[in-house]
């Protein structure tokens, strides 16, 4: 769990710095997992995925842990999610960024080493 924290915070300052935004950790907070609004950017970033993956569909199962950054009134979500490809659960990385219009732009989704 701790090399997936760690994976979790390296995308989101790799995400960050090509958009040249630096995110210090005093600028994010953990979100709260259960919150509906994290879930729904937890499956915005599955169906993304899936619309350019044809080979497996994932089927959300649960957001893990997350934090989140305001950037120029945007805000950066970096979120470790357990989906379902059919056969097993696995655990994803996804980094989704929320303008103010609720428009959400996926930056990042990759299955996370267990």
């Amino acid at each position: 769990m701790k090399f997936q924290s760690l994976v979790l915070i390296l995308v989101v300052l790799f995400a960050s710095t090509t958009t040249n935004q630096a995110i210090s950790t005093s600028d994010s907070s953990l979100v709260n997992i259960s919150d509906p609004h994290v879930i729904e950017i937890a499956n915005f970033a599955l169906t993304e995925y899936n619309k350019k993956n044809n080979e497996v569909k994932l089927k959300y199962e649960k957001v893990i842990n997350g934090i989140s950054a305001i950037i120029d009134d945007e805000t950066n979500y970096c979120l470790t999610l357990t989906a379902n490809n059919g056969s097993s659960s696995n655990n994803y990385g996804a980094d989704v960024l929320e303008k103010p219009s609720k428009n959400y732009t996926l930056g990042f989704f990759a299955r996370l080493n267990d």
